[in-house]
């Protein structure tokens, strides 16, 4: 990640006639879908299909150079150099990350960054003269690692660089370093490129973050540097099909599905890092059902009110939120409009203060609807509500962040039904009458009332059997 036309190879050097005839080139032998801008949107590359002279022509001059590249495709394979362009000299180099050699560690710049490989490496640099590299050497400038020069989308050797170049967008970038008191101030100490891409459509983005410190004393002093390259996969276009979470109510703990122009993704919010500051690719996902609140710390104010919100609500700001979790999104009426309320853009009677987000409030009404014995969960809304705060400009070096996500459960639930009536057995009223009057007639008597109704049974028993023997007579005659 170190970077110098001059002391790198170059693979060649282009002038405008140079480009038009690559340009041609590529032309003849490919078919092109252009936008609005006139860049190429699909391309369809061979060399079969180009004029002889064309190719003889053109590719030798092409790959003039004393560094040779080997590329399967046009677009960036897995461990291929990733190509940058500097503008002002009209000239291709590769990225570069420095790694260290031998016993001692000291950086060799000349190692290629290769595509998809993300990793850190780090090393040490001696500086006889501390006061002269402060100023000249580019190793502990910040500028050197992102100004002057741009990032190829993919390797595009046979085309003008116009349409496929990336720029590097630097985060929070530190002053130039300087002298003072024998202390060599603002001197870089580790760099992280993080970059973002998209399959066959290559890089699509690439920023770049510092850390700085102070250097002091006299020949012979050393820095250890560190330079990490981490590649992530672009969410702008998901190419796959997200899982269900449920069908069609949603699960406990399943991610929430939100989607912007279509394209579906799980709701997510911001995520730290290990120093806490807040990470631009790592994110929580969202689970239904579960409140959530995350934190972290956003450096300096330059990012202001954009940044802010991306670090707050992602990349991919969410329009719709599924109601189902099997909510396609052909169908407008599977999803709810996210209601967002952001903040004012400028403060008043303050030319150097800004009116940022450092709070999200994400709200989710659901209910659940259907069969008692087997309700589904469903989402009913949502809203974005940010929590302004007004920070001076030149006062601010941390912004702390923060996320809280509440589900509220919006269910009404009906009155239980009643059931059928259950049987009640009743004797009649006066069935013990008779022994009523036994018992309050006669209390001498108290010991034979026993024995009457053992006697009165029999009896009843006996006129039982005997109707039973004269209705069976009367059958058989």
């Amino acid at each position: 990640m170190y970077f110098s036309p001059i002391n790198h190879g170059i693979i060649s050097s282009f002038h405008s006639l140079l480009c038009k005839k690559f340009l041609i080139s590529f032309l003849v032998c490919s078919l092109d879908i252009l936008d609005k801008t006139g860049c190429a949107l699909r391309r369809s590359f061979s060399l079969s299909l180009c004029p002889e002279d064309v190719v003889t022509l053109h590719l030798d001059l092409l790959f003039h150079s004393d560094v040779v590249f080997s590329f399967s495709e046009l677009s960036f394979q897995a461990g291929d150099p990733i190509l940058i362009y500097f503008d002002s000299s009209s000239t291709l180099s590769m990225l570069r990350q420095p790694v260290k050699m031998g016993v001692s560690g000291l950086c060799v710049d000349g190692n290629p960054a290769g595509f998809l490989e993300s990793k850190s490496t780090s090393c040490t640099r001696i500086f006889t003269n501390l006061s002269k590299s402060c100023i000249t050497d580019p190793a502990l400038d910040a500028a050197s690692y992102y100004r002057d020069f741009t990032v190829l989308k993919v390797c595009c050797l046979l085309i003008c660089l116009i349409c496929f170049q990336v720029k590097i967008i630097p985060v929070t970038p530190p002053r130039a370093p300087y002298m003072k008191d024998n202390t060599c101030n603002n001197a870089v100490s580790e760099v992280t490129y993080e970059i973002e891409f998209n399959g066959t459509h290559g890089i699509q983005s690439v920023s770049v973050r510092f850390k700085v410190t102070n250097i002091s004393g006299n020949s012979g002093v050393s820095l250890q540097q560190h330079f990490t390259l981490h590649f992530w996969v672009s969410t702008r276009t998901p190419s796959h099909t997200l899982p269900r979470s449920g069908n069609p109510g949603f699960i406990i703990g399943a991610p929430l599905l939100i989607a912007n122009t279509g394209a579906t993704q799980h709701m997510s919010i911001l995520r730290s890092e290990g120093d806490g500051s807040c990470s631009q690719f790592l994110r929580h996902t969202v689970q239904f059902g579960k409140n959530m609140r995350t934190g972290c710390k956003l450096s300096n104010c330059s990012y202001i009110q954009m940044k802010l919100y991306e670090a707050l609500q992602g990349m991919n700001t969410a329009e719709d939120l599924a109601i189902t979790s099997s909510a396609r999104s052909t169908q407008v009426e599977e999803w709810t409009t996210i209601l967002i309320q952001n903040c004012s853009v400028q403060a008043m009677n303050c030319t150097s203060c800004c009116m940022v987000p450092v709070t999200l409030n994400i709200q989710i009404l659901w209910t659940k609807v259907g069969l008692l014995s087997n309700p589904q969960a469903q989402i009913l809304s949502a809203r974005y509500s940010y929590q302004c705060h007004l920070l001076k400009l030149l006062d601010v070096s941390l912004v702390p962040l923060t996320t809280v996500v509440t589900f509220a459960d919006m269910t009404e639930w009906p009155e239980p039904p009643h059931g059928q009536p259950k049987i009640q057995w009743k004797l009649p009223f006066d069935f013990f009458f008779p022994f009523k009057v036994v018992l309050n007639g006669e209390r001498s008597y108290r010991g034979d009332l026993a024995a009457y109704f053992l006697l009165i049974l029999i009896l009843s028993r006996l006129i039982i059997l005997e109707s039973f023997r004269l209705e069976k007579t009367s059958t058989i005659v």
